[in-house]
């Protein structure tokens, strides 16, 4: 069972986590309410000759039922089943059906059972999203609908919404991180009600990998309400009086929940502009350093669209590019998290064109031997340019008065296969 002092450490977590789209105080608080297996998935049973035959499917039926009628009286609740009858919804179609549904809240009830016949296990415990999840939580956020899991602040703070881009993964990371730790609060004050109210055992607040838990986009608990094979709770709650006991304990969770939300939601903020874009580009300068490394080096650290430029014998490493002062800052922010401390951000003049003496070019080879005649790179750049240095033959090519040429022609040597390219500042 979680402590209420572990709730005031999550308490102040709210406050981030309802910057979310879903403003409780202009729609419905919708919860989804899910009544585990059903339908010939009989789930957890087993049968005793003074209780009958005990099934997970109607046991977790008759408790959302419950939970719902009491929930469907408050006007400012939306309630959504996945059933209401004996059928098996699948479990894509439960989860599909709360993010369709921009739901805030997503229950699952269930009924638990251990390996043994004659179970010493007992007692109630809630299974929330595990950190094993949250990879691939975020995989399915970055593929699908970015309406359904990037709310509009978060777009708004991270520029334009693309899935490959660092500045989008860092919101989905803040969105993701949102879920948890709401679903970890709702989780606790369930599991503190089954003790405080209904006098039951509680087995506490986990993380598990649950694939009902794992696709949802909003706060999600699984609510494992007794053990099938444990004669105490499955006595408890095959009972009309036990199922309506659990039930008023998840909605007092539910109402407590609320409260603490709204309390925190504050008046709308006046219409902030929207953010111009600035006059210059900026890319994050991580390092200067004689050595050239590859995309994959580790002394990048992991960082993607890195673009090196080399000037005056030395390559300077620069992360991203922007013309948005928030995505800029995020972007420096993202170079010192990843242990480049006197990174900086540096202004570039879009398609500045540099003078009458200076010029950039690729830097398409470097090496200790000369390229082969029928190399690939001398096939398809017949007009390259050969120095050698100390001992060291440079292979260049072109000549460019802005960095987006230099660029662009970068990425066409890509698409034929010439990687690993530098551009190069020269002057002549």
């Amino acid at each position: 069972m979680i402590r209420p002092t572990l709730y005031n450490k999550f308490f102040f977590l709210l406050t981030f986590f309802i910057s979310l789209s879903y403003f409780y105080s202009q729609k419905k608080f919708t919860i989804v309410l899910d009544a585990g297996h059903g339908g010939s998935d009989i789930g957890a049973n087993r049968n005793y000759s003074d209780i009958g035959s005990v099934q997970e499917k109607n046991v977790t039926l008759g408790i959302v039922l419950k939970l719902g009628r009491m929930l469907e009286k408050n006007k400012d609740y939306k309630v959504i089943y996945t059933r209401k009858i004996d059928e098996y919804p699948s479990l894509t179609n439960r989860t599909d059906l709360a993010n369709r549904s921009k739901a805030d809240l997503f229950i699952s009830v269930h009924v638990n059972s251990s390996p043994s016949k004659s179970a010493t296990a007992q007692g109630t415990e809630t299974f929330v999203q595990g950190p094993n999840q949250n990879k691939a939580n975020l995989d399915v956020a970055k593929a699908e609908n970015d309406v359904i899991f990037l709310d509009e602040k978060d777009k708004e703070n991270f520029a334009s919404y693309n899935p490959s881009s660092p500045e989008s993964l860092i919101a989905l990371k803040i969105q993701q991180s949102k879920y948890l730790e709401a679903s970890l609060i709702i989780g606790g004050l369930v599991e503190e009600n089954f003790v405080k109210k209904d006098k039951r055992m509680s087995r506490g607040v986990k993380q598990e990998n649950l694939h009902v838990l794992r696709m949802n986009a909003m706060p999600s608990i699984l609510i494992e309400t007794g053990f099938v094979n444990n004669y105490d709770d499955a006595h408890y709650i095959s009972t009309e009086e036990g199922q309506q006991a659990i039930a008023e304990s998840i909605f007092n969770a539910i109402t407590s929940y609320k409260k603490m939300v709204d309390r925190n939601v504050k008046e709308p903020e006046p219409e902030k502009p929207v953010e111009q874009p600035l006059k210059n580009d900026f890319r994050i300068l991580l390092m200067s350093s004689p050595n050239k490394y590859t995309t994959e080096d580790s002394a990048l650290k992991g960082l993607k669209y890195i673009l090196p430029i080399k000037e005056n014998g030395f390559y300077k490493y620069y992360y991203g590019t922007t013309n948005y002062a928030s995505v800029r800052d995020n972007n420096l922010k993202t170079a010192k998290d990843a242990g480049f401390r006197n990174s900086t951000a540096i202004s570039f003049v879009p398609n500045q064109t540099l003078g009458s003496s200076s010029y950039y070019t690729i830097e398409i080879y470097v090496g200790k031997d000369k390229l082969d005649s029928k190399s690939n790179i001398l096939k398809t750049l017949p007009e390259i340019i050969r120095n050698k240095e100390n001992g060291t033959f440079y292979y260049t090519y072109g000549k460019y008065k802005t960095l987006e040429e230099a660029v662009k022609a970068q990425k066409d040597f890509e698409s034929k296969g010439i990687t690993n390219t530098i551009i190069e500042k020269k002057s002549k």
